[in-house]
């Protein structure tokens, strides 16, 4: 398989290089970033997060992928696609995921990176439908769910507190083929 190289204004989306690691783990495992996904990750956790991201490339041939932004190179965290694992979830559903690094925050990246990985989900990789999961104290992730044009899915929503001990519950966003205007 080729390696996967995407190119989007101002960013690359990319296979996972060794090297990538350490600075994704740096800049994303903090208490910031990791408010809404379940708390920082120990060695163990981190470890078993970049087995699923390769898997899921190795297994489907997407993944969130790492995300380097052009100007110096430097791994701003993740984007990309991969079918829906969450125990309670819609499984097997396209689903499109991101993360960055807290000083890539609000400079319009995420939905750079999230636009081009829909754009990807339904032009090259099949897609009739795409969802997006988050909880419902995370506004930053919603709302950008919300400007990528996807429609709020509670029929979607599960029972799920890995990532919100509070609410316990996480809720879906969708977009359709048609509906997309990337």
């Amino acid at each position: 398989m080729a390696d996967f190289r995407y190119e989007t204004e101002r960013l690359v989306l990319r296979d996972w290089q060794n090297e990538d690691w350490p600075q994704f783990w740096q800049g994303t495992n903090t208490p910031e970033v990791m408010r809404w996904l379940g708390g920082v990750c120990d060695y163990a956790k981190r470890q078993a997060a970049q087995d699923r991201l390769l898997s899921y490339e190795r297994d489907h041939g997407h993944t969130f992928w790492c995300v380097e932004r052009k100007a110096d190179g430097a791994v701003l965290g993740f984007c990309g696609l991969k079918r829906s694992n969450q125990a309670g979830g819609p499984m097997g559903m396209m689903e499109v995921g991101w993360r960055l690094r807290q000083d890539a925050w609000g400079q319009g990246y995420a939905k750079e990176a999230a636009a081009a990985s829909l754009d990807l989900a339904f032009n090259r990789f099949g897609a009739d439908e795409v969802i997006a999961m988050t909880v419902d104290g995370n506004a930053p992730s919603w709302g950008l769910m919300l400007r990528l044009g996807m429609l709020r899915r509670e029929d979607l929503d599960f029972a799920n507190d890995e990532f919100d001990a509070e609410t316990g519950v996480i809720i879906v966003y969708s977009i359709s083929k048609d509906a997309w205007h990337g």
